[in-house]
């Protein structure tokens, strides 16, 4: 019986070509350094928007790592996607002094106005929410992010306000 990591070399095979290549691209770029490997998960998840499991056997190979330690990294950092996101990325800050400021009820009503979840994408794919843990602007709670985009003293209406704009005044 084959357990799932030892399986993946099984999946990759019929893995998206263009998406193996990528990341070995993104490897090489890298110089193949195993000390390197947030930097190219990051690069990866820039280039394709997600990490797939497809890529993991190619990365390790390439970094002489074993798939299970590219694999913990890889689902260590809560910052890499296993799926593709949706158009827009809001990111509800959901650290202490969020928290003071209403940020659990704020993520709520927005999760329940978007008809997601924290952590899910709207069915039109159109927006992915995420929580994190400090976008480093405490002063100006509950903070986010829409598309990079930080906002600060943030409300049900202004949110409601910014996706309907999107994040640089575009519709949604």
């Amino acid at each position: 019986m084959q357990d799932k990591v030892s399986a993946m070399p099984h999946a990759n095979a019929s893995a998206d070509p263009a998406a193996r290549a990528a990341a070995l691209e993104v490897c090489r770029r890298h110089g193949n350094s195993p000390g390197a490997l947030i930097e190219i998960l990051h690069d990866i998840q820039s280039v394709l928007g997600f990490v797939p499991d497809a890529v993991l056997p190619d990365i390790a190979h390439a970094l002489n790592l074993s798939r299970a330690e590219v694999f913990g990294v890889r689902t260590f950092y809560h910052d890499f996607r296993t799926e593709p996101a949706g158009k827009h990325v809001l990111k509800l800050c959901r650290a202490e002094a969020c928290q003071a400021m209403g940020a659990d009820k704020l993520a709520a009503s927005v999760a329940k106005s978007l008809g997601t979840e924290i952590g899910g994408t709207t069915r039109d794919g159109a927006v992915t929410v995420e929580a994190v843990y400090c976008l480093g602007n405490c002063a100006l709670a509950p903070a986010a992010m829409l598309d990079g985009r930080l906002i600060g003293r943030c409300s049900e209406k202004s949110l409601t306000s910014v996706l309907a704009a999107g994040p640089a005044g575009s519709a949604r």
